[in-house]
């Protein structure tokens, strides 16, 4: 039975300075560290041994991956970095202030941009400072200038078909470390949750999430390694 652990990047500098983040590429803070550091040693103590990693081309999804290696001594595992698993893309309200962004468009508005499924916030101008079209990470790529979870799925789901799912097919346990969105992409997946059911899941930070697959990669068994701080899961979908 192949397992997967989805780990969500530990708190971002800008998480503790309550901006949208979205494509920027900024690091933990010292809680973010801590986060998965602990998330590395709870997946020490449960006895995971994982073939590969993946990750974005991200640094606070990277820097959380070497962490929780590094503590559950893993460090030497292959890891395959990839801008699809990037987290999404929030158009023009990238860096902006969280709260200063819902007095200027109201509360309600912000909340549509931010939990939505298929309503992406206004796009990223060109030219701008978080313009990353000349971002050689991205050579070959269409940088969005906004995304909505769908386009992020729409995304995220031919890498998975391609380059993740094939490895667990082969009877091996990955680890994914990513974004709040991309990961929950995955999740909408496995899980087969609805449009809108999706808007109400949450990854909490550096709580790896271990799921236990058959053989159609649909989940038998689903958990946090840290059930004081876990979320609710979605059901098991029936077989």
């Amino acid at each position: 039975m192949p397992k997967l652990v989805l780990l969500r990047h530990g708190q971002s500098q800008w998480n503790l300075e309550n901006r949208f983040t979205g494509w920027v590429d900024v690091d933990i803070s010292a809680r973010g560290e801590a986060e998965a550091r602990q998330g590395g040693e709870l997946i020490a103590q449960a006895g995971l041994e994982f073939d590969r990693a993946f990750t974005s081309v991200l640094t606070r999804a990277i820097r959380t991956l070497w962490i929780a290696l590094h503590a559950s001594g893993q460090v030497w595992i292959p890891v395959t970095n990839d801008w699809r698993l990037n987290e999404r893309h929030y158009g023009a309200l990238t860096g902006l202030d969280k709260a200063e962004t819902a007095k200027a468009h109201g509360a309600e508005q912000v909340h549509i941009w931010r939990r939505s499924y298929d309503i992406p916030p206004p796009p990223l101008d060109a030219g701008g400072p978080y313009d990353l079209a000349g971002d050689r990470r991205y050579r070959g790529v269409k940088v969005p200038a906004t995304e909505s979870l769908k386009t992020t799925l729409e995304r995220v789901l031919p890498y998975w078909t391609s380059d993740i799912a094939p490895a667990l097919q082969a009877g091996e346990t990955v680890l994914i470390a990513a974004h709040g969105n991309s990961l929950r992409a995955i999740v909408k997946h496995l899980f087969q949750v609805s449009d809108d059911k999706i808007p109400g899941v949450e990854i909490p930070t550096g709580n790896p999430l271990l799921i236990e697959l058959d053989e159609r990669l649909r989940p038998a068994s689903a958990r946090y390694l840290d059930e004081a701080r876990a979320s609710a899961l979605p059901e098991l979908a029936p077989v």
